[in-house]
């Protein structure tokens, strides 16, 4: 079974990390699930929605949501440091951080790893993982695309959230599947969400 970290932080774009997740679950990936309390005020202002606070019983309502087994979504508390994703030796290979705020993006360029998030990228990165992140912001200040600039030279993925209007977009959720079709041809999974340029 594929493994994969996915963070969800507290900048807009809580559409995103949703389908993603759905997507990954759908695919047979057991996903790590990482959530900041910014992301849970974020989930209820955009998306109207509530998840359990209690890590077991959010995993679940997750599971019995999107038809998986409790074995195939993992969610650690975000101080969990005996966690699979804080360990060099055990932490899936990939992660995405979707959305991904300015302040956890910053973090992550200075390796402060103060809570798990930023632990389990910190490890992606030491190990030579795959690491994505989806920033939701704009304008960028200076700050943003130095951070943005130096996780690049790192190897990290900056994948922001700007849809395309190409493929004639008729809904949000289709600007939200353009992303996250990205997101999925960058892991190395199939994807039907959106045709592929030229097809």
């Amino acid at each position: 079974m594929q493994r994969l970290t996915l963070a969800i932080t507290g900048a807009s774009g809580a559409p995103y990390a949703l389908r993603l997740l759905a997507c990954l679950l759908q695919a047979g990936v057991q996903v790590h699930l990482l959530l900041s309390d910014a992301a849970r005020v974020v989930l209820a202002t955009e998306l109207g929605e509530t998840w359990p606070a209690e890590a077991d019983a959010c995993r679940d309502y997750l599971a019995q949501r999107f038809g998986c087994s409790a074995e195939q979504l993992k969610l650690p508390g975000r101080h969990d440091w005996f966690s699979p994703v804080a360990s060099g030796s055990a932490a899936p290979k990939q992660m995405v951080v979707l959305p991904c705020s300015m302040g956890t993006l910053s973090a992550i360029a200075h390796g402060a790893s103060d809570n798990l998030i930023e632990r389990a990228a910190d490890v992606v990165i030491k190990e030579r993982g795959q690491l994505i992140l989806v920033p939701r912001e704009t304008p960028y200040s200076s700050l943003h695309l130095e951070n943005m600039l130096k996780l690049s030279r790192l190897g990290v993925t900056i994948l922001p959230a700007s849809p395309g209007f190409y493929h004639q977009p008729a809904s949000v959720q289709d600007l939200v599947d353009f992303v996250v079709a990205r997101l999925l041809d960058h892991l190395g999974l199939p994807q039907a969400l959106m045709t592929p340029w030229g097809q």
